[in-house]
């Protein structure tokens, strides 16, 4: 098995850029929109998503995109993406080859990536399929609901196939095998991420093999074709953030790394951003073998519903821009460090410009040098209710915050690890600062910030402005408060406390206000580095 080149950046796009423009698109224009973010970056592969249940092409295996629906849409984008790409298809133009010969002449590899299990069904159940119109239903779908997971998985997945049904294997073997010899691809990436729901939930270890059958078949698929065309066609596997959860979801990585059966391996949370991958682990597994290792990097990083009036970010004191690209910067180069081949970004809907910054840093450690970034503890939520219930049960299993600060015998309380891959002996920073955020506080509370160990004497107290002056009541801002339920406590670091490796910040609660009846909660803990411009 060749070792596949490196990449440095790795490119996910799902396929939207058929949206992007008003129907008919022109192939030209669907080339401009998927490239525009591409050009004269890091990336080094595109992995182009196919689409999900239908064909983006003319297919003997799947019905086209619309076909189901009669070309009746619910939605202008169902219209939009669905119309642009069957208009090209009407006229004798094929977009996938466009998109595939476009990024070979870029100096690109394209591989075709392909959603084993995808579920945007907004929660639909198996009975009521026969009645709806929703644009991501097929015919066969319908027509075998004894082939979903239904009752036997998170409610939210209830419509995901369920694998250890032989025939759903052999349709999505079918699917997988048409598209990579249809087209001039360098691989094909299985992406079990999208959604990590395949088998029932209280067997899926014991059935793991069943998964290990559709990689084994996929990969000697790959290897005749790259034997027919006389170069490496490579297989990608998008899996979980730690080698624990893959296993309970039912990828065997372990035996996919020791049977030759992934030539790239992307650990990546499912339904969002996982900024804790154990990528030590699966370099580990990895270790003399030939599949390079590519962590998951996810649109958004700490995005949760709070309230009635919609979703809170966990932005500040900085603005969500500036937060979202200091602590990607810091993942990617936490993973660098660890010896990773490079990154993998997913969902990244982006234009020439949003994230250019981003693209052309962070696919290499020399490139990631003197550049901003903010070290944090990962965020563990859930959503046990409403949309996407169920969808992070299998993400951010290492999460650490945020935490309830508890009265203890000993005074011990939550310790939080960050791991820093910057060098400050090499590149001294303007600043770092480390700042632990706390919410439900009053005047009267006492709480204790240890960095290694060793006590902080130094710590500042700052309300964290913005969260009762963004009220409904107040949708302009005015500040009208001067105090706040969430603080942040902030020290300056000397950089010679903060040699690179692994640090541990423990927060005890010493006091708390007798009239406070509610627990004082810790969410954030974070160490910012910035560097002189």
């Amino acid at each position: 098995m060749t070792r596949p080149p490196d990449y440095g950046i790795i490119y996910n796009w799902d396929g939207s850029p058929y949206g992007y423009s008003e129907v008919p698109q022109s192939v030209d224009q669907l080339l401009e929109k998927v490239y525009a973010p591409l050009r004269d970056t890091q990336v080094g592969a595109l992995f182009w998503c196919t689409g999900t249940h239908a064909a983006t092409w003319p297919s003997d295996v799947l019905e086209l995109v619309g076909d189901f629906q009669g070309r009746g849409y619910r939605t202008a984008g169902e219209y939009v993406a669905a119309e642009n790409l069957r208009s090209m298809l009407e006229r004798g133009e094929d977009p996938i080859r466009a998109i595939a010969d476009r990024g070979h002449e870029l100096g690109l590899h394209v591989y075709a990536s392909v959603r084993m299990n995808d579920n945007h069904f907004d929660g639909m159940r198996p009975d009521e399929m026969a009645s709806s119109d929703h644009g991501e239903l097929t015919r066969m779908r319908v027509e075998h609901p004894e082939w979903l997971l239904g009752k036997r998985t998170s409610e939210w997945f209830a419509l995901s196939w369920d694998f250890s049904v032989p025939e759903v294997r052999e349709h999505r073997l079918a699917h997988v095998e048409e598209l990579c010899e249809r087209y001039d691809w360098d691989g094909v990436e299985l992406d079990w991420q999208r959604h990590a729901f395949h088998l029932p939930h209280d067997e899926a270890y014991r059935l793991r093999y069943v998964l290990t059958d559709v990689q084994r078949a996929v990969s000697a698929t790959a290897r005749r074709i790259g034997y027919e065309r006389g170069r490496p066609f490579y297989v990608a596997a998008r899996v979980a953030p730690t080698l624990e959860v893959s296993q309970q979801i039912g990828y065997d990585v372990p035996a996919w790394v020791d049977e030759g059966l992934v030539d790239v391996l992307v650990p990546a949370g499912g339904y969002g951003m996982d900024p804790s991958i154990d990528a030590a682990g699966y370099l580990a597994l990895c270790e003399n073998k030939s599949t390079a290792l590519y962590p998951g990097l996810d649109v958004g990083i700490d995005v949760f519903d709070s309230g009635e009036h919609g979703r809170e970010a966990f932005v500040g004191p900085e603005d969500r821009k500036t937060k979202d690209f200091g602590r990607v910067r810091a993942a990617a180069a936490r993973y660098h460090e660890a010896g990773a081949d490079g990154v993998y970004v997913f969902n990244w809907h982006a234009d020439g410009d949003s994230r250019r910054e981003l693209l052309t840093r962070i696919g290499s450690p020399e490139t990631l040098r003197r550049t901003d970034k903010i070290y944090a503890a990962t965020h563990r939520y859930l959503r046990n209710e409403g949309p996407w219930r169920g969808a992070l049960r299998n993400d951010r299993v290492w999460g650490e915050v945020p935490v309830p600060l508890k009265a203890t015998l000993t005074g011990e309380g939550p310790t939080v690890g960050l791991e820093v891959a910057d060098d400050f002996a090499s590149d001294e920073p303007d600043r770092v600062e480390l700042r632990v955020r706390l919410t439900g506080w009053v005047k009267g509370d006492v709480v204790r910030v240890l960095w290694d160990g060793t006590l902080r004497d130094d710590v500042e107290v700052a309300y964290h402005s913005g969260l009762e002056d963004g009220s409904a009541s107040n949708p302009f801002g005015a500040q009208l408060y001067d105090v706040s339920s969430a603080v942040w406590l902030r020290c300056a670091m000397d950089p010679a406390e903060v040699p690179r490796g692994r640090h541990e910040v423990k927060v005890v609660l010493e006091q708390r206000n007798p009239r406070m009846a509610s627990d004082l909660v810790l969410t954030d803990i974070e160490l910012a580095v910035t560097y002189g411009r």
